[in-house]
C-alpha cells in the first residue's frame, strides 16, 4: 500500500468550501475514484489549529499512484490550481509506503 500525505493552511472563511472541495464528495475524491488502484482519500481537521487540515490518499502502489498522476495531469492541475484560492500554504508531507513486517 502507498499513501500521499498533504497539509493544507486554509485561508480563514474558506473552511466550508474546502471541505467541499477535498472531503468526500469533492473533485479530488472523484477524479482519485476514476482509477481501480485508488482504495481511499480521507480529509482530516486539527482540532487545535482549526485551519489546517491533512488529506491522506490511499493507493495500491506507489507505481500505480505515479501513473495515475502522469495520466491524468491536466485535471490534477485544474483542480490543484482551484485550491489554491482556498489555501495560505500547501504541503507534501511526504509518500509513504507500508513495511511488510
Amino acid at each position: 500500500m502507498f499513501v500521499a500525505l498533504w497539509e493544507y493552511e486554509v485561508k480563514p472563511g474558506c473552511e466550508k468550501r474546502f471541505e467541499e472541495a477535498y472531503g468526500p464528495g469533492g473533485g479530488w475524491v472523484r477524479l482519485f475514484r476514476s482509477d481501480s488502484n485508488h482504495i481511499e482519500t480521507r480529509l482530516l481537521r486539527d482540532p487545535f489549529r482549526r485551519a489546517i487540515y491533512v488529506t491522506v490518499d490511499f493507493w495500491n502502489s506507489r507505481g500505480a499512484y505515479e501513473k495515475f498522476m502522469t495520466g491524468h495531469q491536466d485535471e490534477y492541475t485544474a483542480l490543484d490550481d482551484a485550491g489554491e484560492e482556498l489555501t495560505n500554504i500547501e504541503r507534501r508531507v511526504g509518500w509513504f509506503e507500508a513495511v511488510d513486517a
